[in-house]
């Protein structure tokens, strides 16, 4: 454990301005509020927090931070209170204390919401003062080293699966590697105890056998270098466990199949001596194709730079090299601990660390509750990196296996919505075509482009899926909304009652909801059936004819007022179709799969508690599953204004014979009749005829009935009917 002086002098060391009198009295504080509590380890509880400023020392942040290492627990654990933090070393430490107490309990637990709450603030927290989560990092480091004395293997496991998957990609992505590295490192260990005991054994071998080898290698690369007229300092490593257990899973080798376990890093005075070093290597050795990375040129997102190569080296061994300078390898290391203003009381905001958490909390913004944050943000951080450019030249970062759905709602949010295609390097590509790097790419949007549901399924970026799922829940509420009213509006013409707003509100209770707005919504999501809310709202009628005075007045509920009469309703015999106009695929209204209804056709509508309806065709066979629910059958009829315009896929089967020229002569004549085929399927081949299924867009049912016609006119078409049935 670090003693108080050694503690202070770390401190004085890099900044002589430090509070000693502040730092004394945080370590007297907080020994005596932890008094006699213990760790796993038997440890005086005192030394975690004691380790934790220590770590924070090394990392060079100012005394404020210091300080709230020392005290970060004291509020949590003890009986200290914020105010009396704040009235003993002042407003800017008791918020920074506060911040971190808040968070302490980020502990995985069965309870996800619980975990994904506390993660949600924070990136709160860290948004109003990065070290909060600098001092969090360091507390997390400080009780990963010494996990092992937990008894319990579970929460091992569950302390260490949280460090990986949240705290470890937190460091990557502030550019603390050193401190990602052994938070990853650390957890493989509880995780996969088997794998990094086998792997450890065979580098530890390996560090024995080539204890001279790396020396060596390092030597022979400085002569090179020197040879040239360029002085560098040159060092080298074997890589650690975790890392080659990662590339191992990645390239799905064994451990004798990697040739580049061992790094070497070279570093120079400036950015021109950088690429100098490189080409002198490159000359020097022979360059193993494809292994070479610019992060100089276009650095990562945490602001991460160095020149990255892999070559022949010498002893004939595989090495991968970095090429940086000082200046960039402190970056590389402490990330913006390197940049750190706040001794000066200049607090930073700028720089790609801090753009990375300004675009976390637009995620927040756009996403409907802390665990699809938690899930959202994990896609931000997980990811390695292509680089793609606007067709003005500017760059974008995304994950690898991004679309250029990705890249749309990268450069903005309204371009992302409004996107209908692309341009990749000058040529239309389909938006789920997965980007390069160096892909230049130009998104083209329109005015009445709106995200799909399916767009979910081709997105990598936790901005894009957060973005498309707020459109799809708030214009699936939209289209749940329109027609609960419909179908509530429809029930009330079919009773003779115009509804009454004021009664409407007297009965939300007995439904659960708080709105009309939400009884719409839920009747429309099929959860509460319009003929129960008639019944609740106009109790004097029944099956669609108004009660006789007097008949079953007992059962009339005394607080509830009739609807005023309608006179201009239709009868209660006669009914009114639920309008059905163009829809969004994935939305509260949707079409059956089975029967693909057209404009034109006698439809129905079969109600699905939570999904809302489908569309199907009057003679659509799996109509006969829902015969036993008649509850679940709805009226409804096309709204010919609203879906003239759509296009609709409408599937035929077809018999043609099997001639040169067939396919593309019936290609020509569904596209002459301005039809489109969406997807074509052979069921049965014969050495004389070829049977398929076509599904084909088309405006409406005689369209697609034209187009069927014409077909049949065809003297190698043997038969073309419309499909009916399940495919």
């Amino acid at each position: 454990m670090i003693r108080q002086y050694e503690l202070v002098e770390r401190v004085k060391a890099y900044d002589p301005s430090a509070d000693e009198d502040a730092l004394n009295r945080a370590y007297v504080f907080s020994m005596k509020a932890h008094g006699s509590q213990t760790r796993a380890s038997g440890d005086p509880y005192f030394s975690h927090p004691v380790e934790v400023a220590g770590i924070l020392s090394e990392l060079k942040l100012d005394c404020a931070s210091i300080v709230t290492g020392l005290l970060h627990d004291t509020v949590e654990d003890t009986v200290a209170t914020l105010p009396e933090i704040e009235a003993r070393f002042g407003g800017e430490v008791a918020r920074l204390v506060d911040g971190v107490t808040k968070l302490s309990l980020l502990e995985l637990q069965s309870d996800d919401t619980r975990q994904a709450e506390n993660f949600r603030k924070l990136l709160l927290a860290t948004s109003q003062d990065i070290r909060v989560l600098l001092i969090k990092l360091a507390d997390r480091l400080h009780n990963m080293r010494t996990l092992h004395f937990v008894p319990s293997p579970a929460k091992r496991r569950r302390i260490a699966a949280e460090t990986m998957e949240i705290y470890a990609p937190l460091a990557e992505r502030i550019g603390m590697q050193h401190v990602k590295d052994e938070l990853d490192e650390l957890s493989f260990g509880q995780l996969y105890p088997d794998a990094a005991a086998s792997i450890e054994k065979r580098l530890g071998y390996l560090r024995e056998t080539s204890g001279e080898v790396i020396p060596k290698i390092a030597e022979r690369l400085r002569e090179v270098l020197s040879e040239s007229g360029l002085d560098a300092e040159v060092s080298g490593r074997v890589k650690r466990a975790y890392s080659v257990w990662r590339k191992m899973q990645r390239k799905n080798v064994e451990f004798d199949q990697l040739s580049d376990v061992m790094a070497f890093r070279v570093v120079v005075a400036d950015v021109e001596d950088c690429y100098r070093a490189l080409g002198i290597i490159h000359t020097a050795f022979a360059v193993v194709p494809e292994q070479f990375d610019d992060y100089i040129s276009t650095p990562k997102m945490n602001g991460y730079r160095s020149l990255h190569t892999c070559v022949m080296g010498p002893e004939g061994r595989r090495i991968e090299i970095q090429i940086r300078t000082a200046e960039m390898h402190q970056v590389a290391e402490y990330g913006v601990a390197a940049h750190w203003h706040y001794k000066q009381d200049e607090a930073s905001t700028e720089g790609p660390q801090y753009r990375w958490l300004r675009h976390l909390l637009d995620i927040l913004e756009q996403a409907s509750g802390p665990e699809e944050f938690l899930e959202h943000t994990k896609l931000e951080m997980y990811q390695d990196q292509v680089f793609c450019f606007t067709p003005a030249g500017e760059l974008i970062a995304l994950p690898r296996g991004a679309t250029p759905v990705d890249f749309a709602y990268a450069v903005h949010s309204e371009v992302g919505d409004r996107c209908v295609g692309a341009r990749i390097n000058g040529r239309v590509m389909p938006l789920r075509t997965v980007l390069g790097n160096g892909d230049q790419v130009e998104i083209v949007t329109s005015k009445t482009g709106t995200p799909t549901p399916a767009w979910e399924d081709i997105v990598v970026t936790g901005k894009a899926r957060a973005r498309i799922r707020r459109f799809v829940r708030s214009e699936r509420r939209e289209e749940f909304l329109r027609l609960g009213k419909a179908i509530l509006q429809k029930g009330y013409r079919d009773v003779g009652y115009k509804p009454s707003s004021a009664v409407v509100k007297r009965v939300l209770g007995k439904f659960d909801v708080k709105t009309e707005d939400d009884l719409y919504v839920a009747i429309g999501e099929g959860l509460i059936t319009g003929a129960d809310v008639i019944k609740a709202v106009a109790p004097r009628t029944r099956r669609g004819r108004r009660v006789a005075k007097g008949e079953d007045e007992a059962k009339t509920a005394d607080n509830v007022v009739p609807f005023e009469r309608n006179r201009s309703a239709p009868g209660a015999g006669d009914t009114v179709p639920v309008p059905i106009r163009g829809l969004i695929p994935g939305m509260a209204v949707h079409y059956g799969n089975c029967c693909h209804p057209l404009p034109g056709d006698r439809i129905v509508g079969i109600v699905t508690a939570g999904k809302g309806v489908s569309i199907h065709t009057r003679d659509c066979e799996s109509l006969e599953s829902f015969q036993a629910t008649p509850e679940r059958w709805l009226d409804v009829a096309w709204d010919v204004d609203a879906v003239g315009a759509d296009s609709h896929i409408g599937r035929i089967t077809i018999v043609v014979s099997n001639e040169p020229g067939t396919l593309g002569n019936l290609t020509t004549m569904i596209g002459n009749h301005l039809g489109n085929i969406n997807n074509l399927r052979f069921t049965n081949r014969t050495p004389d005829f070829f049977e398929m299924v076509l599904d084909i867009e088309v405006t409406d049912a005689g369209h697609l009935t034209d187009i069927i016609a014409a077909l049949r006119a065809t003297p190698s078409v043997t038969s073309v009917e419309r499909a009916r049935s399940l495919y």
